[in-house]
């Protein structure tokens, strides 16, 4: 069929959809029809969930939604000369708009993401690469694993040179009239510089602290010269095989400026970690990296992300460098680059292993600086009228900036049942007849479309959740950047933190609040359907949307009350053979976890009874030809005796750079591990399972939280023990060993 013969299928299609949309029918109609698309959905989804099918049902469920904003915009809101009711009303029908809005967004995105990759060869002349790692205030030890494991990269030495960017040594710093800060400097300088000759590496910094990272990165492009430039995070170390799996894009397209890679982390976040869900429930970034960065790469969109990524240097002397007009310097840099013609690629195959903020304050500082900068892109840039862009392109960047207004939507979605259960006001005009066969059949699909887009990634009420305790914070900064889009600035999220106590978050305060007034909401709810059963049903309906906000607020008593985690560094499972030598004798075993600061070996139990807490001891792999050394000294922490064989807790004690390249090669070479540990959580749960799931988690949660709050209230001694663990039935709803 030709396009003109395409094009006119697509407009008969659209107007009966259309038709369809707005015919008027019966409640008892629109039930059934919406109980019909819901089940052809089902079906389709259990038979057919690929291909054409996929966007078969995809589409079912659009008319559903459009159906449902006719509905509301038709018959739902209230009348205007009734400003207490109407201008509530007309605020809690923006923000569902919004919402419908940025799901057709994100259909068009990833409804049909590109495929995984396969990454093409190396040239026989391998291109030169710059290795850019920007650090402002991070730890020594962290930096030195990084770098060690930028060393270990399989890649010709004499093609690859690694940079230390510092910008906590600059001359501003170690010229500060504060005595303090000019000694620190001036010492970390002289630190940072001894770790870079002892592992082979450059160090450079500059004479003023501009324009934050993106000034960082554009003084080591004035001092290199390679034709790519990969920049990783401080805390961001790569597995042996990240330039394989890279550079070979760019040999193939001569306009490509970016490959970027995943970002996967090795701790918990906040809430994975307060709400116990890491090792079984998918984390929330992979559903970016997972499905949109694939879906935005079919539309030449895929953005630079900060660190993870290779660039052209040719592609960046087009735009001056990277972009530094707002704080987020990464996906500004991509749009200029794809406005002016240059394309990018995103290899979905996590090749760094990185750490996230392990605080709730840490988290929303780092939410609110990428909220901001997004915002400052849309002012200064406005990708919509960019030009250059392609339609796609302008489409996938409103997306990516546009997302970040959640905070609105979400507050007002808080707050409107409110409005009905203590002041009565009717802001949504509707029976609990219409409710259920419009508003819980819209919910219904709305629910099955985002487990058909992101099943896998995100399982059912997560996404609310974690929109939820960045909302609080979020829009009085968003507010913050519209009213002086130039006041954010660039700070550097806090790295490597220990929790050596439990305790609620300095931000966790307003959630306690929210939870209080929420459950007087139900209070309410009773009340009124005592004291007026002839309105029940629109009561009941009220009611029941406050209890979904009150159980989602008690989920996140859960995230802000912080659990005790003395550990900074958090272990990974990997099997490794080795031989323990201690006091002369080499026992035979194998390594079974390992962290930054140590490592868990069993050894076969041979003269154990020798080994006591604190001696000294050493641990030999087989040799290591690029690293020239494979004995890693340590002390003994602690010790298990289980019969056949001691497991013994070990301390690392590193006292040259040969000893971080060991310990970067145990934790970071194998980037296989990665993709394993991912591929284990990424389990479709379903919507019911998913529900209940997150009913027990809510409930457990919110009475953890006001045990937190009672401990606090009754000024109870903290001997850092943990609060009660939470029970199996919550942490393994899927009944699969953690890998």
């Amino acid at each position: 069929m030709s396009k003109i013969g395409f094009s006119l299928l697509w407009a008969v299609a659209a107007g009966a959809a259309l038709f369809l949309i707005g015919l008027p029918i019966s409640l008892q109609a629109q039930l059934i029809a919406g109980s019909m698309i819901v089940a052809a959905m089902i079906v389709l989804k259990t038979i057919r969930p690929e291909g054409i099918w996929r966007l078969i049902s995809l589409s079912l469920g659009t008319a559903m939604v459009l159906r449902y904003v006719y509905w509301r915009t038709t018959d739902t809101i209230p009348p205007v000369n009734q400003l207490e009711n109407f201008v509530p009303g007309v605020l809690l029908y923006v923000a569902e708009l919004y919402n419908v809005f940025m799901l057709g967004l994100s259909l068009f995105v990833v409804a049909k993401p590109l495929p995984s990759r396969v990454s093409p060869p190396v040239p026989a002349v391998p291109p030169t690469v710059d290795i850019f790692v920007p650090t402002y205030n991070e730890d020594t030890v962290l930096l030195a694993t990084t770098l060690a494991a930028a060393k270990g990269i399989d890649y010709p030495a004499d093609r690859m040179t690694i940079w230390l960017l510092d910008d906590g040594g600059t001359d501003q710093k170690c010229r500060s009239t504060k005595v303090e800060e000019g000694i620190t400097a001036q010492d970390r300088r002289a630190r940072l510089s001894a770790l870079c000759d002892d592992l082979g590496c450059k160090y450079l910094t500059r004479a003023r602290n501009e324009h934050a990272k993106a000034g960082n990165l554009n003084n080591g492009l004035a001092h290199s010269q390679a034709e790519l430039v990969a920049v990783f995070d401080a805390d961001h170390a790569p597995a042996r095989d990240f330039l394989t799996e890279t550079v070979g894009y760019f040999a193939e397209n001569p306009k490509l400026f970016l490959v970027q890679t995943p970002h996967f982390f090795i701790n918990p976040d906040p809430l994975e970690r307060n709400l116990r869900t890491f090792d079984k429930m998918p984390s929330e970034n992979e559903m970016f990296y997972g499905i949109i960065q694939r879906g935005l790469d079919k539309w030449d969109a895929s953005f630079f992300c900060g660190s993870a990524a290779v660039l052209r240097r040719a592609a960046l002397e087009t735009t001056k460098g990277f972009s530094g007009v707002s704080i987020t310097e990464d996906a500004e840099t991509a749009l200029e680059l794809h406005a002016n013609g240059w394309d990018s690629v995103y290899v979905d195959k996590p090749l760094i292993a990185g750490l996230q903020p392990a605080t709730f304050a840490s988290f929303i500082g780092q939410r609110t600086r990428w909220a901001q900068g997004m915002m400052q892109i849309l002012r200064f840039r406005f990708p919509p009228l960019k030009r250059g862009l392609s339609v796609p392109q302008r489409l996938c960047y409103m997306s990516s900036t546009l997302f970040w207004l959640f905070a609105f939507p979400r507050t007002i979605f808080l707050i409107s049942p409110l409005f009905y259960l203590f002041f009565g006001a009717e802001i949504f005009v509707a029976s609990g007849g219409e409710f259920m066969a419009y508003t819980l059949m819209y919910m219904i699909v709305n629910l099955m479309m985002q487990n058909y887009l992101y099943g896998r990634f995100r399982w059912p009420w997560i996404s609310e959740l974690y929109e939820l305790i960045q909302s609080v914070y979020l829009l009085p900064a968003l507010f913050s950047v519209f009213l002086n889009p130039r006041k954010p600035t660039f700070k550097v999220t806090a790295k490597d933190e220990t929790l050596d106590r439990s305790y609620i978050s300095e931000l966790g305060g307003p959630f306690y609040i929210i939870f209080a007034v929420l459950l007087a909401g139900v209070v309410m709810t009773v009340w009124r359907i005592v004291t007026q059963p002839y309105d029940a049903d629109v009561t009941l309906v009220v009611g029941g949307w406050n209890i979904l906000n009150l159980l989602m607020v008690g989920c996140a008593l859960g995230v802000v009350s912080e659990r005790r985690n003395p550990q900074s560094t958090h272990r990974v499972n990997i099997s490794r053979r080795c031989d323990f030598v201690h006091d002369g004798e080499t026992f035979p075993g194998s390594i079974e976890d390992v962290s930054l600061g140590g490592a868990r070996i069993r050894i076969v139990h041979q003269n154990g009874d020798r080994i006591h807490q604190g001696d000294e001891a050493s641990v030999q792999f087989q040799s290591l030809s690029d690293i020239g050394a494979n004995t890693l000294p340590l002390t003994v922490r602690n010790f298990v005796d289980e019969g056949n064989s001691l497991i013994i807790g070990c301390r690392f004690h590193p006292t040259s750079a040969v000893h971080f390249r060991l310990i970067a090669d145990l934790l970071f070479a194998n980037s296989k591990q990665w993709s394993d540990f991912q591929e284990s959580r990424r389990v479709n749960i379903g919507i019911i399972r998913g529900t209940l799931w997150f009913l027990k988690l809510s409930i457990y949660q919110s009475f953890r939280g006001l045990a937190y709050l009672m401990r606090r209230i009754g000024a109870a001694p903290d001997t850092g023990a943990p609060l009660p663990a939470t029970p199996p039935a919550v942490a393994d709803p899927v009944s699969k060993p953690a890998p």
